[in-house]
């Protein structure tokens, strides 16, 4: 069996290789590194929204990038956190006395509206929202100096329902974060940019998504989203049902990698492989045949590394590093640590083959099932014991005594609307009393003492 395997294997990598040459240089032909300057455009008044999750690494280079737009329209900036005690609010508070002159505020609401907890903190921001074009970003993304100027030229083009970026990976520290940005760099990218050179991708990205305030209403607003992994893929998905088009804006943006364990990487990346192959099995599947590197190892060991074995590695090797000159060249990345290439291509077809079997995802310290739809639902609850985000305990939705206190009894406790927390009083609520802030609290734009 091995004898004809090792030479499939080795077909499929060369295959592989050759689909990475061809798609590079289709990609990027005729395309260097993007010029700065703003395009002449119109500049309405912009809000932009920033959910965020934590004090992670370069958040306050990563915020500070949108408060140093060269927009020429009034900018209000929303930031958004569940909880009183986040470890942002400091650098939201830094912001807010750096730039006294900015429309900086800051939402701080506890209610949870669906699984997804940036949706829940989307739906508890929107309240806050003064202008009719939004720009929701990513808490790890910096952006440009000229960043709005190319979002909202694009947003108002006829027929277009949002505009989202490109991306590219810049690693924070250490080895995993280089891991993670050399993905993003050499592999995500190349495809997404192949895809939309052959009109196949209809790509939706949580590192920008512009659209305006009556598109969001016409589609049932963030809470549409209330439970679905993939929320960022979803609002594009149901702003083009709306009958509008997608596109993508003139410049990349740049994604902070902050991975700092192996864990932490396998995680993340296992969470998206196998969100994509439930809500997109074709596209998932056709991904593995990209994996060249992985195919000419496993081909190698299959044939005893003979010289042609080898020599197909070495092409496969060179193909790669064709790719990466190609993207640096179109979008001003530069690789650290290029050694690290083929472990990263190992690492990846794991990760493509674990995601194979299973639909559990692990996300912010939860574990969630994850359905064909992409909507998540928890695991380790029973039917009686998880409601929909419709479906929050109240007068109207009163809830099992005993699924409530066994949520308690695991330390899970229960998710309550605002309504409800007007209703039910716990004793270590007794002690938050203070510091939890009313349903109608306007965002509060007040700079720390």
């Amino acid at each position: 069996m091995f004898a004809l395997l090792g030479p499939a294997l080795l077909v499929l990598a060369l295959a592989g290789a050759v689909f990475a040459l061809v798609s590079a240089r289709l990609a990027f032909a005729h395309v260097t590194a993007p010029r700065r300057g703003a395009p002449a455009v119109l500049a309405p008044a912009v809000t932009v929204l920033k959910p965020l999750h934590g004090a992670e690494d370069g958040l306050r280079e990563n915020l500070e990038s949108f408060c140093n737009q060269d927009y020429a329209g009034p900018m209000q900036i929303v930031f958004g956190v569940h909880d009183a005690a986040d470890g942002a609010i400091p650098v939201v508070r830094a912001l807010q006395r750096a730039y006294p002159h900015l429309d900086i505020g800051l939402v701080v609401d506890g209610r949870i509206h669906g699984e997804n907890r940036k949706v829940s903190n989307l739906v508890n921001m929107a309240r806050a929202v003064s202008n009719e074009i939004i720009v929701m970003s990513d808490s790890d993304i910096r952006v440009e100096r000229d960043y709005l100027d190319h979002v909202v030229e694009r947003l108002h083009r006829p027929g277009v329902g949002f505009v989202t970026s490109l991306y590219t990976g810049e690693p924070s520290r250490g080895v995993w974060s280089d891991l993670s940005a050399l993905g993003v760099n050499y592999q995500f990218l190349p495809n997404v940019i192949m895809g939309l050179r052959l009109d196949l991708a209809e790509p939706c990205f949580g590192a920008t998504i512009a659209f305006k305030r009556h598109v969001l209403a016409q589609i049932g607003g963030f809470g549409a989203l209330n439970d679905q992994l993939a929320d960022d893929y979803d609002l594009g998905r149901a702003i083009r049902a709306a009958g509008y088009i997608g596109k993508v804006a003139a410049t990349p943006v740049v994604h902070q990698c902050t991975e700092t364990s192996l864990a932490e990487l396998w995680r993340h990346e296992m969470r998206w492989s196998r969100t994509i192959r439930m809500i997109d099995p074709a596209g998932f599947f056709g991904h593995g045949f990209t994996y060249a590197t992985a195919w000419a190892l496993l081909g190698c060991l299959c044939c005893g590394f003979s010289t042609a074995a080898v020599g197909v590695l070495l092409a496969v090797m060179a193909a790669r590093l064709y790719v990466v000159d190609r993207v640096d060249a179109a979008t001003g990345a530069r690789a650290r640590n290029l050694w690290l290439l083929p472990v990263r291509d190992v690492f990846s077809f794991a990760v493509f083959v674990c995601s194979l079997f299973g639909k559990t995802v692990i996300w912010r310290g939860r574990r969630y099932n994850v359905d064909r739809a992409g909507a998540l639902s928890p695991v380790g609850l029973g039917p009686a014991e998880w409601a929909p985000a419709q479906e929050f305990p109240d007068a109207s939705h009163p809830v099992h005594a005993g699924a409530f206190l066994r949520r308690l009894r695991r330390g899970g406790g229960l998710a309550l609307s605002g309504q409800a927390r007007d209703q039910v009083v716990l004793v270590p609520d007794l002690a938050r009393a203070t510091s939890r802030f009313g349903r109608d609290q306007p965002a509060d734009r007040r700079p720390a003492a």
